[in-house]
């Protein structure tokens, strides 16, 4: 199967509400352009250095997510052109986002990422942690960073109840969150192996690589 024919079969069988993340991490940019020319304009990477690296290469209308662990001081190298900010895990790391927005006269759009496993190797904010940040006088102040959902990795199991609890977990949470956001739209879990279930339990935005790439 070619990267256009795996893309094309994951799309048709994907209900039109769910946004498909390419998950390019690792891949050359042949790969990435196989992808665009099959019509995917959304991919996402999990290294500041490979995004940055990547981007200029890239047609001007790609959209690009970040979708790893982002350390405050690598902020400032996506400033400039990210799209989506998946991983948003602390006020601290909410504040230097709309620092370098400022810096670039942009809004930048986050998900914040709630820990719905307990697994120690999974970072995000807990839902109670989330929603009184949401509440916080220092929340109401940062004007270019819009927050536009959640975002959550369920734990590496074959356990299909335990991934099926976590995110309608996820889901629940963010329902709550929608209450007093309601521009709140986008619930994004759900990699290759699971985002039929996540689709199922409420997701619109999927994480999918090894699909559509190969194995890495």
């Amino acid at each position: 199967m070619t990267i256009k024919n795996n893309l094309q079969k994951i799309k048709n069988s994907l209900p039109k509400k769910v946004t498909l993340v390419a998950v390019s991490k690792t891949k050359p940019i042949e790969d990435l352009m196989e992808a665009y020319k099959a019509g995917q304009r959304i991919f996402g990477e999990n290294k500041v250095q490979e995004i940055v690296n990547k981007h200029p290469q890239m047609p001007l209308d790609t959209k690009w997510h970040m979708i790893g662990h982002l350390q405050r001081n690598k902020v400032k190298y996506l400033a400039p052109f990210i799209d989506l900010i998946h991983g948003i895990d602390s006020l601290k790391l909410l504040k230097e986002i709309n620092k370098q927005a400022i810096k670039h006269d942009r809004i930048i759009k986050g998900l914040i990422q709630i820990k719905i496993s307990n697994e120690i190797t999974k970072f995000g904010m807990t839902a109670e942690e989330a929603r009184e940040m949401f509440y916080s006088k220092e929340f109401k102040t940062l004007n270019n960073i819009k927050i536009i959902g959640v975002m959550g990795m369920a734990s590496f199991t074959t356990n299909k109840s335990q991934i099926k609890k976590e995110f309608l977990n996820l889901k629940l949470i963010f329902d709550s969150y929608k209450e007093f956001n309601p521009t709140m739209e986008v619930v994004s879990m759900g990699m290759s192996g699971d985002y039929n279930l996540a689709i199922e339990c409420g997701s619109n935005m999927i994480r999918i690589g090894s699909s559509i790439f190969g194995i890495r």
